[in-house]
C-alpha cells in the first residue's frame, strides 16, 4: 500500500494540509466507498472506492450520473488513503486541490458477483452495486482511451437501469442535496470552519 500512496504523498505537505496521510487505518468489514463535493478550481465530486487497503479514486466534473442511461466522464486520480474516507473540510488555497471538501455520500460497494474486480479494473471495466446514504443502485465504469499528448487517465461512469433509477428524476438529488451526509453542513458552512 505504501507505494499506492507515493503519488498522494508527493503532492501534498502534511504541514500545509488538514488532508489525512494514512496514519490512521480504518477498519471496514466491507470495501466502502465515498463521494465527496470537491469546491478546488472548479467544483466537480471525487468518487472513491476501497480496493487494496487504499481508495481507488476518479475526479468527476459534472458529477456522477444518476439518470439511467446518463455517463459522466471521471478521470482516475491517484489512490488516496483509507482515513480520507471521512475527510471533509477546507485544503489551503495554493495547496494540491485547494478548496472546500464536503462528504457527500458513503456506504458500502458491492461488486458484481460474477466478475473478479481486480481482474476487471485492471482489464478497464467494473460492474459494482452502491448501498449509500444517498446512492443505490448499479453502475459500471469502463476506461477509455487517452487522446495522443494526455497524461490522465479517462474513464466513464454510467448509471445502469434498475429498480432505483428514476429518469423523472433527472439531477434532482445533486440539487436538493447540499449538505454533508456526516456533519450536515452547507459547503460554505464547511469553508467557514463552523462547527460540526
Amino acid at each position: 500500500m505504501a507505494q499506492k500512496l507515493s503519488e498522494y504523498k508527493r503532492k501534498r505537505d502534511p504541514k500545509e494540509t488538514p488532508e489525512p496521510f494514512g496514519a490512521k487505518r480504518r477498519k471496514t468489514k466491507e470495501p466502502i466507498f465515498v463521494v465527496q463535493r470537491h469546491d478546488a478550481r472548479r467544483l466537480h465530486y471525487d468518487f472513491r472506492l476501497e480496493r487494496n487497503g487504499a481508495l481507488a479514486s476518479w475526479a468527476v466534473p459534472k458529477g456522477v450520473p444518476l439518470e439511467p442511461g446518463q455517463q459522466n466522464l471521471a478521470v482516475h486520480v491517484e489512490d488516496h488513503p483509507l482515513d480520507y474516507g471521512g475527510f471533509e473540510g477546507t485544503i489551503p488555497k495554493g495547496e494540491y486541490g485547494g478548496g472546500t471538501v464536503m462528504l457527500w455520500d458513503q456506504g458500502r460497494w458491492i461488486p458484481e458477483p460474477s466478475k473478479d474486480p481486480s481482474k476487471t479494473i485492471e482489464e478497464g471495466h467494473l460492474h459494482f452495486t452502491l448501498e449509500g446514504e444517498r446512492m443505490k443502485g448499479e453502475w459500471v465504469m469502463f476506461r477509455l482511451k487517452p487522446r495522443p499528448g494526455e497524461k490522465a487517465e479517462p474513464w466513464m461512469l454510467k448509471k445502469v437501469t434498475d429498480d432505483y433509477a428514476d429518469p423523472a428524476e433527472g439531477d434532482a438529488l445533486v440539487d436538493n442535496c447540499v449538505t454533508s451526509v456526516e456533519t450536515g453542513r452547507t459547503m460554505a458552512e464547511i469553508a467557514a470552519g463552523e462547527a460540526q
